[in-house]
């Protein structure tokens, strides 16, 4: 079986994130491994919640603003 990575993709509520849902409206699909969390803004996105995902087993981790 290939590997298929588990990414978490932290997105901008106002940029990266409407980008991800206006995808999804447009029923643009992206791989079901990404998941796709909205956090208020990624300047105040905090290393420990980065250090969380890995811990709960994510394999990478991408931000998006």
């Amino acid at each position: 079986m290939p590997f298929s990575p588990e990414i978490i993709a932290f997105c901008c509520r106002h940029c990266a994130y409407a980008a991800a849902d206006l995808a999804g409206s447009l029923r643009i699909q992206y791989p079901p491994n990404v998941k796709v969390v909205e956090i208020p803004c990624t300047g105040r996105l905090d290393i420990v919640e980065v250090l969380h995902a890995f811990e709960h087993g994510a394999d990478g981790v991408m931000v998006a603003g």
